[in-house]
């Protein structure tokens, strides 16, 4: 299954209004990054033209990538929790009997998640920071503050998601690594 395919059909494993609030959330996320880096592209093309046609890009470019690249990124932790995309370091996991595994899985997603929130914390600290200074970006004008409010959303998203992998791994027999794919590798990884 591709990951267009993911975000079109994606199915929360959360019961009720939980449910229904992550598919609103996926397909949020899923029409950031794909505006995003589609933006990213044309911008970066139409400059290269404009430096090839009138041997000067634009100079708003570079600040257009650099609001864009931390959109993606932080639109992008959370859709890649919701997807068991994350980075996996298993060798102690892998060697465990099914309940360490499951036990494990919980401790690891509830730290997760606690340290998304405490990452999230620091940067609304440091967007409150940045607004006192009053700083804005040169050539948009746009206050640098403003940029950076996807940092603690996504943060946040991301914090949600891994708190409720550990409520589902929690209520569930099988190992979720996110609310709706179970642990497994390549042959036997399946999204519910």
């Amino acid at each position: 299954m591709s990951d267009e395919e993911d975000s079109e059909n994606y199915e929360s494993g959360l019961p009720g209004i939980l449910g229904t609030i992550d598919v609103v959330i996926s397909k949020v996320e899923a029409v950031i990054l794909a505006v995003g880096v589609l933006l990213m592209a044309i911008n970066t093309c139409v400059n290269v033209i404009a430096r090839f046609v009138f041997g000067q890009g634009f100079f708003f470019s570079g600040e257009v990538n650099r609001i864009l690249i931390i959109m993606i990124t932080f639109a992008g932790i959370g859709y890649a929790a919701r997807h068991g995309r994350h980075i996996r370091m298993s060798a102690i996991y892998d060697a465990l009997p099914v309940i360490g595994r499951k036990i494990l899985m919980v401790i690891i997603s509830l730290f997760t998640s606690a340290t998304m929130f405490f990452v999230c914390y620091f940067s609304v600290i440091y967007i409150t920071d940045v607004f006192s200074t009053g700083r804005i970006l040169p050539a948009l004008g746009v206050p640098i503050w403003f940029i950076y409010i996807w940092v603690p959303i996504g943060l946040a998203i991301t914090g949600i998601q891994y708190f409720l992998t550990a409520i589902k791994n929690m209520t569930s027999k099988d190992i979720y690594l996110s609310t709706g794919v179970v642990d497994g590798y390549a042959d036997t990884e399946s999204e519910v």
